[in-house]
């Protein structure tokens, strides 16, 4: 009697399907398709070290030169800038700026304000009878008048013979002119009365040059402003603040 065979080709069968299974899960896969290029590496950025950017330089008052605002004290925190129309005009304009923090530098805190200077202009080089301003940057200590002080923090002489009387050079009063005054320290001794009449460099190269009130023509050499000006500046100008005037013609003074 013979003996079915069926169930030995079932065992072979299913012996076949799991090797296949296996082969195809972990044994050698058929490749798919050719390899593409190589991919370039990837490379990070340099991270550059953050830098802080540099501090804005101080400002600077507008139309000096470097020759003139090296004349500046370190120490001065108000100037009262004149600049004249010309080198032989004898009008000019007066503004006013401060510095309070020497990192930030000037600003502009007043003006500008018509003034008049000396009948023939300016100079490099004053004498006395030239009838011209000092060109330069000189300092403001002493004040004073024939009024009574009117709030100065400058050191304020109150005197009678400040009263000045006569005509100016266009046939104006020159009464009131010396009614309020601060002496510019061009030739004279710092800490005394604008009256003073100590000369350190000489007669010869003049004095007495002063701001005071505006009589409405030129000067002998002074610089006149409005007398509402004066009364401000006396109120304003502060010898804790070292303050000084810059005056001249636009060229000298952009040197």
């Amino acid at each position: 009697m013979s003996v079915p065979r069926r169930p030995y080709v079932l065992s072979a069968a299913l012996f076949l399907l799991a090797a296949g299974c296996s082969a195809a899960a972990g044994g050698t896969s058929v490749p798919r398709g050719a390899d593409g290029p190589p991919r370039p590496a990837v490379v990070s950025p340099a991270v550059s070290p953050s830098v802080s950017p540099a501090p804005a330089p101080p400002k600077e008052i507008p139309a000096l030169g470097p020759r003139t605002r090296a004349l500046i004290p370190a120490e001065a925190r108000q100037a009262v800038v004149v600049t004249g129309e010309g080198p032989d005009s004898d009008r000019s304009t007066v503004a006013f700026y401060t510095r309070e923090d020497p990192a930030a530098g000037w600003t502009f805190a007043a003006g500008p304000w018509r003034a008049h200077n000396g009948r023939k202009g300016w100079t490099g080089h004053h004498v006395a009878g030239d009838l011209r301003s000092p060109v330069g940057v000189f300092g403001l200590t002493d004040a004073g008048g024939r009024l009574e002080d009117p709030g100065s923090l400058l050191p304020y002489d109150e005197q009678p013979d400040f009263a000045t009387s006569g005509e100016g050079f266009f046939g104006e009063p020159l009464e009131g002119s010396f009614d309020y005054v601060v002496a510019i320290n061009y030739n004279r001794v710092p800490g005394r009365s604008p009256l003073d009449r100590e000369r350190p460099l000489g007669d010869g190269r003049g004095g007495g040059i002063w701001i005071h009130v505006d009589h409405g023509g030129p000067t002998q050499g002074c610089v006149s402003v409005p007398e509402e000006r004066m009364e401000e500046l006396l109120r304003t100008l502060d010898p804790e603040k070292s303050p000084v005037i810059v005056m001249g013609d636009p060229v000298s003074l952009n040197r």
